[in-house]
């Protein structure tokens, strides 16, 4: 399988700094999405927690990795992945 080159955009350094001071746990899971990510950013083994979401236009993140509680969105250009921004779930969400 072929490796991608994963790369931050500033808004999602910007969304990221702070779940980062907040959450000691969002290293590992960052890494976890990233090691996905570098192998398999389209989904085509159907075993990872990625979504091509609908209504969603190129470059405002169409893929969305789930890892945790925390949300990865990103866009796939060629064999580059954008992480375009992050966000925390929150335990009440759903609720």
């Amino acid at each position: 399988m072929t490796s991608f080159t994963v790369r931050t955009q500033s808004h999602f350094e910007s969304l990221a700094r702070p779940l980062r001071k907040h959450h000691r746990d969002f290293d590992s899971y960052f890494r976890r999405a990233l090691e996905i990510l570098k192998e398999d950013p389209h989904n085509l083994t159907r075993s990872h927690p990625i979504r091509k979401l609908s209504d969603v236009k190129p470059g405002d993140g169409q893929y969305r990795i789930r890892a945790g509680r925390f949300r990865f969105r990103y866009d796939i250009e060629g064999q580059t992945v954008y992480l375009k921004a992050c966000s925390l779930r929150r335990e009440d969400t759903y609720r």
